[in-house]
């Protein structure tokens, strides 16, 4: 039983998940561990493979009847009598030829009990939850390769594709099955190369470069309204990759949308980290993130910036403004917003899973090595953590049926990833494996002590309901760590989908509530559905928390910061 969100499944809240980009996103700290090791080695086996054999070696009779019952599903197959069959919302299997020509049917009847078994002896093993969510992530993984649909000699599709393309299907496929592997991320590609342009087609929201460090640049964003808020608005984006998720295609746009509801924007452009960088850790960081606060303040003359954080941002972040409590400078950040960002690790899922004290060590010394952690590694990561969404339907649609993966910005934004320093590296580890921003004083940031709970401003915190990587319980318990009044809201979709949500999308909807009671579970109970985008809801507690309406400014920047050069600056650029 795999742990991910399987393509269409619905929970309890009615919300689906179907589209690759709603599986998108940069890997988080919780699985910079895995991503140091080859492919291979992720294939080998562990101590839980161990212990899920033992499990099974002191349970004979469970395993018997299991074989016993596999056995005579595999009977009632071979005769036509099976009623087993594929869920409805189960792509691979869509096509009518895998249920009306009895040689597939039987195939398909075949690969389902055998997967089911499988999945149903790792609960017969009766494994702790962290060994169980790992034997099923490796049994998942090997029946989701082993399905028929990606046989290039069972597909219906593919074979109706050799016949009218005279077999240039298979020829186009392996020319980029070759591409693919010649250079990780080791996957298929979900978008070519060229789909968009940076500048242009993504990340093309008017603005201007009005500061520059060894570690980020600062863009300013150019106003589109006749009076904005006061208090400006600071985004920090990921670390590991580029910044413009918030900042995805016209009209896709979060920056550009809240630009369009009168509002001051700043955000944070890292750069690209090479070896020369190995030492940049959380302190260097969090440093520029106190200098891009200080740098919008100065700009605009506010007396505090709003600050909104995504992803590993958000941890980051939340260590940077309990530094300011501790140097009594909280007052200049009027308000915070942390989007499917993880502060409390406990329970969190696959990727929690994933982060043993051993692989933590090996993680940490392999990238020491090299000085930085590749994104492209934490790509191949990701993609084996929804492998039937990010691995074999691109194996279809590229390699058997020879097609052009179609352009999609998410995905792209997806497959241009920034490196990681080995030092930064180490440190998330390090926050993860002791879950240290729950207790206070565990960590520090720039010599201060983290106390979250001393962090006394409002917060609105999001969250994406169908998120494998980072589950919504585990962001709903910033609302618990936070000192201050915090608002929370549960977006329809996955984790990056989560984000770029904007309004328009009939489907989309959103929870949230007066309160916030300890226990997740029970927020959600009590929780209201509203439909369309979180974004105007977003934008309605940002105009609350940032001052009067004022001129905008008539340039950007100002004496201590000239205009360097127009958005999205040099540094996104970088590959």
């Amino acid at each position: 039983m795999s742990t991910a969100t399987p393509a269409g499944h619905r929970d309890r809240t009615g919300q689906t998940e179907d589209d690759a980009s709603e599986n998108a996103g940069a890997p988080l700290d919780l699985l910079l561990t895995d991503a140091t090791r080859t492919s291979l080695g992720r294939l080998l086996p562990s101590a839980s493979t161990a212990r899920f054999a033992a499990g099974l070696a002191r349970r004979p009779l469970t395993v018997l009847r299991r074989v016993r019952a596999l056995g005579g599903e595999l009977g009632r197959v071979a005769t036509g009598s099976s009623t087993v069959a594929p869920d409805d919302r189960d792509k691979r299997f869509a096509d009518e030829a895998w249920s009306d020509n009895p040689v597939l049917r039987r195939t398909v009847q075949a690969y389902l009990a055998t997967a089911r078994a499988a999945e149903s002896l790792v609960a017969d093993a009766e494994l702790g939850e962290n060994d169980r969510r790992r034997v099923e992530a490796a049994v998942s993984n090997v029946a989701d390769a082993l399905a028929p649909s990606n046989n290039p000699l069972l597909n219906p599709l593919a074979l109706r594709a050799v016949v009218d393309t005279g077999g240039g299907n298979f020829a186009r496929g392996a020319r980029r099955l070759v591409r693919d592997l010649a250079t990780p991320p080791r996957v298929p590609k979900m978008v070519e190369p060229d789909a968009f342009e940076v500048g242009r087609t993504v990340a093309a929201t008017p603005g201007t470069v009005v500061a520059r460090t060894p570690v980020f640049e600062l863009i300013q964003y150019t106003p589109t309204t006749g009076t904005v808020r006061e208090i400006p608005l600071l985004i920090v984006p990921p670390t590991i990759n580029k910044y413009y998720v918030i900042d995805m295609a016209p009209e896709r746009s979060l920056v550009e949308y809240l630009v369009g509801q009168g509002h001051q924007v700043f955000t944070m452009s890292w750069r690209n980290p090479d070896v020369r960088h190995a030492a940049w850790n959380l302190d260097t960081y969090g440093e520029a993130v106190v200098d891009a606060l200080a740098a919008s303040r100065r700009i605009t003359g506010a007396p505090s910036t709003a600050l909104m954080a995504l992803c590993s941002g958000g941890i980051l972040s939340s260590m940077v403004l309990a530094h300011l409590e501790t140097r009594g400078e909280l007052h200049t950040v009027a308000a915070t917003a942390l989007s499917v960002a993880v502060l409390d690790q406990r329970k969190a899922g696959l990727p929690g899973a994933l982060l043993t004290p051993a692989a933590a060590k090996a993680a940490a010394r392999v990238s020491a090595a090299k000085g930085y952690l590749d994104g492209r590694s934490l790509a191949e990561v990701f993609a084996w953590l929804r492998p039937n969404d990010l691995v074999w339907n691109y194996w279809v649609q590229s390699y058997l049926l020879g097609r052009t993966p179609k352009p999609f910005d998410v995905l792209f934004w997806n497959a241009d990833p920034t490196r990681m320093p080995a030092a930064l590296h180490r440190d998330f580890i390090d926050l993860a494996q002791h879950n240290s921003l729950v207790e206070p004083g565990t960590a520090t940031m720039l010599g201060s002590p983290v106390d979250l709970g001393r962090i006394g401003i409002d917060s609105y915190v999001t969250a994406g309901i169908a998120d494998h990587l980072c589950p919504w319980q585990n962001c709903y318990q910033s609302t618990q760590l936070y000192g201050g009044k915090s608002r929370f809201v549960l977006s329809t979709s996955g984790h990056i989908a989560s984000i770029v949500n904007p309004p328009g999308n009939r489907k989309a909807n959103f929870r949230t509530g007066e309160h916030n009671p300890a226990d997740a579970e029970e927020w959600l109970a009590r929780s209201e559905k509203q439909d369309g985008s979180w974004w105007p809801d977003f934008s309605e507690w940002l105009h609350a928390r940032t001052g009067e309406q004022v001129p905008p400014p008539a340039e950007p920047g100002g004496p201590d910061h000239p205009p360097l050069e127009a958005a999205p600056g040099s540094y996104v650029l970088v590959t």
